[in-house]
């Protein structure tokens, strides 16, 4: 981060369930470090569920990121096919603590779609991020990495993520990038630096790709 100069880092990890703490303490070590090496360099995390658990996530967020990102990536209807070691309860359980913890944090989360999810259950599961306090939102098309993964079930068009971006910002989340390539760290730094600033989002939300 020191070396080219970031202004904005982005921090994730492969699932460390292997450890009591789900890597939650080399996450906020991360966070630490790079305070002290790049002075003014604002600071993600993405992280895991920690299976619900408040502990780990207390670790994380005593740390004090910019923004703390966890993705629930689909619906609650196929997380056991799409993410059958994570639960829809976990996930919410996150981000809800998370605002339970630290009022004034910002959180974000993400979703994948074209996994065989319908419109309606796209709506519902914003609402449900919404209502787990989440303030940024990002949404993107699924692309299958490789034949063994879950396949693509259909392609939204441009027009239907641009609809998503209006109803992400009617539910009240402060900044939603929906588009067919966007990625949960698509805009990241402006996220942060302007997401506080948003006085009409619909208006000055900046148009997908």
């Amino acid at each position: 981060v020191q070396t080219m100069g970031l202004k904005h880092a982005v921090i994730t990890s492969v699932d460390r369930d292997d450890l009591p703490d789900g890597g939650a303490a080399v996450f906020a070590a991360v966070v630490r470090r790079i305070r002290e090496f790049q002075p003014g360099c604002t600071v993600e995390v993405l992280i895991p569920d920690f299976r619900g658990r408040i502990e780990p996530l207390e670790t994380v967020l005593d740390a004090r990121p910019d923004i703390l990102g966890h993705n629930v990536e689909t619906v609650p209807r196929l997380f056991r096919t799409v993410q059958p070691q994570c639960r829809y309860e976990w996930s919410l359980a996150t981000l809800r603590n998370t605002k339970a913890l630290w009022p004034e944090a910002l959180s974000k989360s993400g979703l994948m779609v074209g996994l065989g999810e319908t419109t309606d259950e796209v709506l519902e599961t914003m609402r449900d991020l919404r209502g787990a306090g989440v303030d940024i939102l990002t949404i993107g098309q699924y692309l299958q990495p490789t034949r063994a993964h879950h396949p693509i079930v259909r392609y939204y068009t441009p027009e239907e993520f641009e609809v998503f971006r209006e109803r992400g910002y009617e539910m009240g989340f402060k900044w939603v990038e929906s588009a067919p390539l966007v990625r949960s760290s698509y805009h990241a730094e402006a996220q942060v630096r302007a997401v506080g600033a948003i006085q009409s989002p619909i208006d000055t939300a900046p148009a997908p790709p």
